[in-house]
């Protein structure tokens, strides 16, 4: 790992950017500490305290370079530091670079939220929707998602008592205009949540492709009943589409999907006449011409966003690091999003066929290796603990990295 992010060249471009400064001679260097906490995130650190384990490995400590580790202490006192203006400053500068390395082609950007349980009194922990956790403080944050990559384009904590579609444009235009300043975009793709007439017409006026879920208020509802004409596509699956107009905005077209719950038990959907039972509904307004089933397929690869939130909670500690103040939190879950991209960069071009492989896979099979250093020829030099029958497999992924640089050519794309 630590000759794949060399590769990269993120360490140089954490030079550039304005990180705080340590208080004293003595402090660390900002991008240690970034460093420090990203490797502590990938050997399986999900709070600040666990950050402290890795000070007392000697051997990756020389892996990197290092004389010493930073403690819970130097961790939070440095995103303590973090303000509103910092964060709006740095991460989209970071994030504009990283997918500068990436030749990807068009891109397209899966938009969700998702919810933070707090237990305690932090800033921004409030009492608002959370599904699993009622009644509790969170945090309710925005995340976009590259499809193709499996990567974090750009993210915000918000207040957990926050609207799902609250400060939603203001985080499209960051993420189009300076994360993703320099990318093509294809296609914008996002749950009910964001289904407001703002956001279409926001997407419509920077001349984006979407398609957006769409929530069955009452006066949508009662289009879908007076339609006629169903096309069935496969057993139990039938589409249709209309025209409509959303609290008096401009007429868009709409796709409806019809599941009978019989014959498709695990359908997706919701059941919305009483006088039709045994039905579930799903409805995605769109901009693009493009036949309905086509449609519906291509919304329906969006539900990888899930699996990539859930990897970052379980993997990535995302729930786990939260301090008192709300900026250095938020600060610190935008750097685990850029530790969670480098790992998916070095799963596609380090592994190649345990590229979906999750964190927790690859500390099994990858990074729990016994090693130690010794001195040779004035020479620190690391000793692997390996079969001989894993070496191949072992040079194999030495040998893919060295061949890996930027720009990054994802062909599968």
């Amino acid at each position: 790992m630590k000759r794949f992010i060399d590769q990269t060249g993120i360490r140089e471009q954490l030079d550039e950017l304005t990180l705080p400064t340590p208080g004293s001679n003595r402090g660390y260097d900002p991008k240690q500490i970034v460093e420090s906490f990203w490797l502590s995130i990938w050997t399986g650190a999900s709070r600040y305290i666990h950050c402290d384990w890795l000070r007392n490995d000697e051997v990756l400590q020389a892996v990197f370079g290092w004389s010493s580790m930073p403690s819970q202490s130097t961790y939070s006192r440095f995103f303590g530091k973090f303000s509103q203006g910092l964060n709006t400053e740095v991460f989209p500068q970071l994030q504009n670079w990283f997918f500068n390395q990436i030749n990807l082609g068009s891109m397209t950007i899966d938009f969700d939220s998702t919810v933070i349980t707090r237990y305690g009194d932090q800033q921004g922990s409030a009492k608002g929707y959370n599904p699993n956790k009622k009644g509790r403080n969170s945090h309710h944050p925005l995340m976009a998602f590259v499809s193709q990559t499996r990567m974090v384009a750009n993210a915000w904590l918000r207040p957990g008592n926050t609207a799902d579609s609250s400060s939603c444009i203001d985080f499209m235009r960051e993420t189009f205009k300076e994360a993703l300043s320099n990318q093509k975009v294809g296609l914008v793709r996002a749950d009910s949540g964001f289904y407001t007439e703002n956001i279409m017409s926001y997407l419509e006026e920077e001349q984006l492709n979407y398609i957006l879920a769409v929530r069955m208020y009452p006066n949508v509802k009662s289009e879908v009943w007076g339609l006629k004409d169903w096309v069935s596509i496969a057993k139990g699956i039938e589409l249709n589409e209309m025209t409509f107009s959303h609290l008096n905005g401009k007429p868009r077209r709409y796709i409806l999907v019809k599941k009978k719950v019989d014959e498709r038990p695990k359908a997706a959907g919701k059941e919305l006449f009483d006088d039709e039972p045994g039905y579930r509904y799903s409805c995605y307004v769109t901009n693009m011409d493009l036949p309905l089933d086509q449609i519906w397929n291509m919304y329906n690869s969006r539900a990888d966003c899930e699996n990539r939130i859930k990897e970052l909670k379980q993997d990535f500690g995302l729930e786990n690091f939260c301090l008192q103040d709300f900026w250095a939190t938020e600060a610190s879950y935008r750097f685990i999003m850029v530790a969670y991209n480098l790992m998916s960069l070095f799963r596609h071009f380090a592994l190649n066929h345990h590229r979906k492989a999750t964190l927790s896979t690859l500390k099994s099979y990858c990074f729990a290796l016994g090693a130690w250093t010794v001195n040779h020829a004035n020479k620190k030099v690391l000793k692997i603990s390996l079969p001989t029958k894993k070496r191949p497999w072992l040079d194999g992924i030495f040998s893919n990295i060295k061949s890996a640089s930027p720009p990054f050519d994802y062909s599968n794309a």
